[in-house]
């Protein structure tokens, strides 16, 4: 989902010199609460439905909000351990795991969704050893806490070849998974002219889904701070999509993303 391997919501520029670390919090703490109120509707969703699909995508939140919720602490203190868990569940898995959950959804071939789950809990395994097990530079006496931890982190958490390249395969399948789902199911409902809630639910979700991949693209600019904002809009989004796309309870007879 997310470019450069991080993408979580963080500090943004205080516009009241002398509060910077009140204001450093702001965005972060607000995406922690959106991301656990997106996660706790969806698992409550799994209980009333069982649906294996909703407890993915409940897990791929439940990283989600760690790693957000990592980036509130980072904004107070520095701890090794926060910054990887930070860089795996955000940076690494989280968009993997909501990807991985619409592919059940969609793929109706007996046994193939859940192969593909194994395979990714398998290789999220291997991420966590790799990240957990990695060294910290000497960057680590350099960091700043009024600094977002997005700009910080490569001189800081030592990141191998095979780690910076896990990176880039599970944001890769993860986005592609999640929007293409998402935009494949609308598509599907504009064409039979049903559900038209159900229609736009995705289409917001792909568009949420959208902003946090827009990360990569700020801190290559210079514009880290942004890109918390985008990934705040994008829970947001998806959340709001999620909500409109269950507004109908009746299960349809094609294929639905929600």
């Amino acid at each position: 989902m997310f470019p450069n391997a991080c993408y979580h919501l963080g500090q943004t520029v205080c516009l009241y010199p002398g509060y910077e670390g009140a204001c450093m919090q702001y965005i972060p703490f607000l995406s922690t609460l959106v991301t656990f109120a997106f996660m706790v509707s969806v698992f409550r969703r799994y209980l009333h439905r069982r649906a294996p699909y909703l407890l993915i995508w409940a897990i791929g939140l439940f990283l989600y909000g760690i790693g957000t919720l990592s980036e509130v602490i980072l904004g107070l203190t520095f701890s090794g351990i926060v910054l990887k868990l930070w860089y795996l569940c955000g940076a690494m898995l989280t968009a993997a795991w909501l990807g991985q959950g619409s592919l059940h959804l969609l793929i109706r071939q007996h046994g193939v969704a859940l192969t593909l789950t194994g395979v990714l809990a398998a290789v999220s395994i291997l991420a966590a050893f790799l990240v957990l097990q990695s060294p910290l530079s000497q960057g680590v006496s350099a960091y700043r806490i009024n600094q977002p931890i997005s700009s910080q982190y490569q001189s800081i958490l030592t990141q191998s070849g095979l780690i910076i390249l896990l990176t880039i395969l599970l944001n890769i399948y993860g986005t592609l998974a999640l929007v293409g789902g998402a935009l494949y199911s609308a598509y599907i409902f504009w064409r039979k002219n049903v559900l038209f809630n159900r229609m736009i639910g995705n289409i917001l979700i792909a568009a949420g889904a959208f902003g946090p991949a827009m990360g990569g693209t700020f801190i290559r600019i210079g514009l880290s701070d942004w890109m918390y904002v985008a990934e705040l809009i994008g829970v947001i989004l998806m959340f709001i999509g999620f909500r409109q796309a269950t507004i109908v309870q009746t299960v349809d007879a094609i294929s639905t993303f929600l």
